[in-house]
């Protein structure tokens, strides 16, 4: 039986800093880690996209001793001579440098691809990665409009590639087991999932003057087909976020990976309708462009799913300030990055009766092991298997959860209740057809279907 509800919550959210953590790999340890391999037995990546989570995923794959690095990609000259320095920490030798990605891709050597971009370039990087015959792994959310996932997962469907997309947590096994017991119908009828992100990190983004940009960025190259404005500190590196040239706000960050996870265990693709409230609530005044506060609700037929996000606070549902919640008549399943647990419905009078096993909670660890690098190598089995079904987070993941978070930031824009229509691929209002496109410039062209 659940005896201690609150210390398994507090240890939960106490160990959501450590999981972050688990990223940021110190170098100095791959070294040793890393065997010998044969130049025939080793698989050639080059990284796309190198300050952030680009290469936390590189370092992931690193991991793996047949992975060797030839290839650095990013606008800013400051960032590939910070991640030359951390590779040879762990005795790796200087990649080679480029700036504009295409070079990268004509090297005929390369065999896989990460990108870690910020959203707006994901469409570009890809289809062009799949036409150069890379296997990709691309962050998510694989894009920034739906237009774009659209030809994304077209692309992909077309190609012999492998492309796995960085929702990790579908290669956490606590995940999976979760779904599994939603599947396995003992939380009765599922009228509600809801997905939530409070992130009490996230402080005002302050208002600093345009002006220009570093030396050895490339501003171009960073806006690429984004509209063309000055250059801002807070558009740049990490906070581009927040902005919606490039990203959709925590909606397409966080969203992405906790709705997935609600329409995996609900079985559920595009809703009936969204509507959706919020604004800029926690810091009115500051910087930022996308909602610090939000709610969205998708209707399908017979349940709802509910998201919620919210910056400056960590208070989130059921104590933990993130998760996914399954809704049932006979209990709630609650599920995070660090486990799983059963509240009974205490309503209900039938546990343990007529064969329905009493719930308890439940937690479950990796031995250690990150999701991200659980992630990595099944990406890597399926690459080397040339088996596309291996991938745990194959494209249409990744497609299935940027379209709904950007339906709900659509119907945010719009304001309005708006209802989706299947066989069109649209929504029946109009004015929320807009906020499905991508709107390319500076010369940049959309890649054609």
């Amino acid at each position: 039986m659940f005896g201690n509800r609150r210390e398994f919550i507090k240890k939960s959210t106490a160990g959501l800093l450590v999981s972050g953590a688990t990223f940021m790999f110190p170098m100095e340890l791959l070294a040793a880690m890393r065997k010998k391999v044969g130049p025939n037995d080793t698989v050639n990546v080059g990284l796309i996209g190198c300050n952030g989570m680009g290469f936390s995923d590189l370092s992931s794959f690193l991991k793996m001793s047949d992975i060797n690095v030839i290839g650095l990609c990013d606008v800013d000259e400051t960032v590939l001579q910070k991640r030359t320095a951390d590779l040879e920490k762990a005795g790796i030798k200087k990649p080679k440098w480029y700036k504009d990605y295409r070079k990268l891709l004509e090297n005929k050597d390369i065999d896989v691809v990460i990108i870690g971009t910020p959203d707006h370039w994901h469409c570009l990087q890809l289809t062009d990665a799949l036409q150069a015959g890379k296997d990709v792994y691309c962050e998510k959310p694989i894009a920034n409009s739906v237009q774009e996932a659209n030809i994304m997962l077209n692309y992909v469907g077309a190609s012999d590639r492998m492309v796995q997309i960085g929702q990790w947590q579908r290669s956490q096994p606590h995940f999976v087991d979760a779904i599994d017991f939603v599947h396995s119908g003992k939380l009765g009828e599922i009228r509600l999932a809801k997905a939530w992100a409070y992130q009490g990190w996230m402080k005002p983004v302050p208002i600093v003057p345009d002006g220009t940009a570093p030396a050895g960025v490339d501003y171009d190259m960073w806006l690429g087909p984004a509209t063309q404005r000055p250059f801002n500190p807070n558009r740049f590196h990490f906070n581009f976020r927040w902005f919606w040239d490039y990203a959709g706000g925590l909606m397409t960050d966080w969203g992405v990976h906790l709705i997935d996870y609600a329409l995996y265990g609900m079985k559920a693709s595009t809703p009936k309708s969204v509507m959706a409230l919020g604004g800029k609530f926690a810091y009115p005044d500051d910087a930022s462009e996308t909602p610090d506060t939000l709610q969205t609700v998708y209707e399908y037929d017979g349940f709802s799913i509910l998201w919620e996000h919210a910056t400056g606070i960590d208070g989130g549902n059921y104590g933990r300030n993130h998760g996914i919640a399954f809704i049932g008549n006979n209990g709630t399943l609650v599920l995070d990055r660090q486990g799983w647990e059963v509240i009974p419905e205490t309503e209900f009078q039938g546990w343990g009766k007529d064969g329905i096993p009493k719930m308890e909670a439940m937690k479950f660890d990796n031995g250690g092991q990150s999701g991200l690098d659980l992630h990595t190598q099944n990406f890597m089995e399926a690459v080397k298997s040339r088996d596309a079904s291996k991938l745990t987070a194959p494209i249409k993941v990744g497609y299935d959860a940027a379209l709904v978070s950007h339906m709900g930031n659509a119907a945010f824009k719009t304001g309005n209740r708006i209802y989706w229509d299947d066989s069109s691929g649209k929504f029946k209002n109009e004015e929320a057809n807009q906020y499905l496109m991508a709107n390319y410039q500076n010369g940049w062209k959309l890649p054609m279907i």
